[in-house]
């Protein structure tokens, strides 16, 4: 109670900062949700001029990009900053400051620093995902259900992954691109599985299960999810307890000043 009603205030704080300046607020939130439909667009016009993804209508491949807009918009609000502020901390010197407050150095970081312009992406998400649902139709009751459980895993793959590139900051200092190698990763959960190839579809399931940030989700809004899928809720929960484990060991290695 007391982590959930701190983080409450630091939210709360990080929307009335944002709103002191509300026009930096506004034009910020909309360059975020601009700068991510362009994928959308680019299926639009792969669709307008006669092409497709085998298996799959326009409608339902916007479902998928849109459950992935909503994913990483959530995520970028809650978790990114972990990734940047913590590089910060270490090239600077400060972590100690962090380490010196009586609560986790990673709750500390995750509330102090949500990212309130990503809210714009999320809720462009959310209205995509209403908009192409209403083309495509929902299986029912069981289905939304089943998209929730989904949902939430795909945040513990997308929670892993910033916090293994905040972790591998405390020693290699020098890895500002690691998270475009990340992003590039992620990407495959934009489209359906089923047009990768074997390797690929294995590796997004089971190794980095980016098949869950937007795929797997939709598949079970549109009833075309395979029950295997359930299976990969296992990786998606180990990715993320990885990630929190080694966050907290890294720190124990923290030497100061540039890691």
């Amino acid at each position: 109670m007391k982590h959930l009603k701190l983080y409450r205030i630091c939210l709360r704080t990080a929307f009335s900062q944002a709103l002191a300046y509300r026009a930096d607020f506004v034009m910020g939130s909309l360059i975020t949700l601009l700068s991510n439909i362009l994928f959308p667009l680019v299926t639009v016009l792969i669709y307008a001029n006669g092409a497709t993804f085998p298996g799959w209508n326009m409608w339902e491949v916007l479902l998928v990009q849109s459950v992935y807009s909503m994913s990483t918009g959530l995520a970028s609000m809650v978790l990114s900053s972990i990734v940047w502020v913590t590089m910060d901390h270490i090239r600077g010197g400060s972590f100690e400051t962090v380490l010196l407050k009586p609560i986790s150095p990673l709750f500390f970081i995750m509330a102090t620093n949500c990212d309130v312009q990503s809210i714009s992406l999320f809720a462009g998400g959310v209205v995509m995902a209403v908009i192409s649902a209403c083309h495509t139709g929902v299986a029912g009751i069981g289905a939304i259900g089943s998209f929730l459980l989904l949902f939430v895993a795909g945040f513990m793959v997308l929670c892993g992954m910033d916090l293994i590139m905040a972790a591998i900051s405390f020693k290699w200092v020098g890895n500002s691109r690691i998270p475009e190698i990340f992003d590039s990763i992620s990407n495959f959960g934009k489209y359906p599985l089923s047009i990768f190839p074997q390797a690929v579809r294995v590796f997004a399931v089971m190794v980095i299960p980016v098949a869950m940030i937007g795929f797997f989700p939709a598949s079970a809004l549109l009833g075309r999810l395979d029950p295997k899928a359930y299976l990969s809720i296992i990786p998606c929960a180990l990715f993320m307890c990885f990630g929190i484990w080694l966050y907290n060991k890294m720190i124990l290695l923290y030497e100061g000043v540039g890691g």
